[in-house]
């Protein structure tokens, strides 16, 4: 299984309020590995915001009793954001990407999603969208999310991704350990590798294989940069 999703996120509409497991627990109750994610912000409107963690600890009772009379968002943390905010949310951690908000978002390449607050929204079938209040109970930590994180001069550093922001005219190393997958979050220009040039702007997606060794960025790029595991 591919370890990683790296992707963009345009959010129009409020999304809906969720919890991830972890590796751990997913494979015990979901036979898949769990979610870890970052965001990067790359547009928000003025007075938006996202929801990471909660305001104060909570216990499972009030948590649960908040989500079944719709006041959960009475209690999470809210988080004004602007261009370049980063945010790194480890399974376990309630959040939500409000309206008016792009990001890029480097995840774990998982389909567990516990869905605890949805808006009302009713899907294809006409019925209200599915929750999963129990399990969403049982794996989200209810303390205060953690406000700073030091990952040693990378954007995140964890067991499951590493990511780098770099800018045009520096050089990018792939060594056998892992691939390089990149996000261009600005600009247009190359990206060169050995006798391979290959043109890039905004919005592209590029992967680089394992023991490519150097590339180069060309133009006025900007990129997210990221490898498996950590280096």
């Amino acid at each position: 299984m591919f370890p990683i999703i790296a992707k963009f996120i345009d959010a129009r509409d409020d999304l809906s309020i969720q919890v991830h497991p972890n590796n751990m627990d997913a494979m015990e109750k979901e036979h898949q590995y769990g979610k870890s994610e970052m965001w990067y912000v790359l547009e928000a409107d003025p007075g938006a915001y996202l929801y990471y963690g909660f305001t104060h600890p909570i216990t499972k009772e009030e948590y649960r009793r908040r989500i079944e009379e719709n006041t959960l968002e009475e209690v999470l943390n809210a988080v004004p954001v602007k261009k370049g905010d980063l945010f790194y949310i480890p399974a376990g951690t309630v959040h939500a990407i409000c309206k008016g908000i792009v990001i890029a978002e480097i995840q774990q390449n998982s389909n567990v999603t516990y869905r605890v607050y949805d808006h009302g929204r009713v899907g294809p079938d006409g019925k209200p969208r599915q929750l999963h209040i129990d399990k969403a109970v049982e794996v989200s930590k209810l303390e205060l999310p953690c406000a700073r994180y030091n990952f040693g001069g990378h954007l995140v550093r964890s067991a499951f991704f590493t990511v780098d922001r770099f800018d045009a005219h520096c050089q990018i190393d792939t060594d056998e350990e892992s691939f390089t997958s990149i996000l261009v979050l600005d600009g247009a220009g190359s990206i060169s590798c050995g006798e391979d040039v290959l043109p890039c702007r905004k919005g592209d997606s590029l992967f680089i294989t394992a023991s490519s060794g150097m590339s180069y960025l060309s133009g006025n790029l900007q990129v997210l940069c990221t490898r498996i595991g950590t280096i």
